[in-house]
């Protein structure tokens, strides 16, 4: 296989793990961040830490259809 080749499949192979990561909902926090930066909140956003803490805190009060 040729380098372009290698790059190729390589460059599918993340496109693809971009996908599934974000139907897994790994991408959240990064949304999170952005959605903070875009409305304009004074305050600082949540560590990272902190927020996949909430979200789960909120999921299990709140359960809704969920895969898993």
């Amino acid at each position: 296989m040729t380098s372009t080749g290698i790059a190729l499949v390589a460059s599918g192979f993340r496109g693809f793990a971009r996908h599934l990561g974000g139907v897994m909902g790994a991408d959240a926090y990064a949304k999170y961040l952005e959605h903070h930066r875009s409305a304009g909140h004074q305050e600082a956003p949540m560590s990272e830490r902190e927020f996949w803490r909430d979200r789960t805190d909120r999921q299990d009060t709140n359960p809704q259809g969920r895969c898993c």
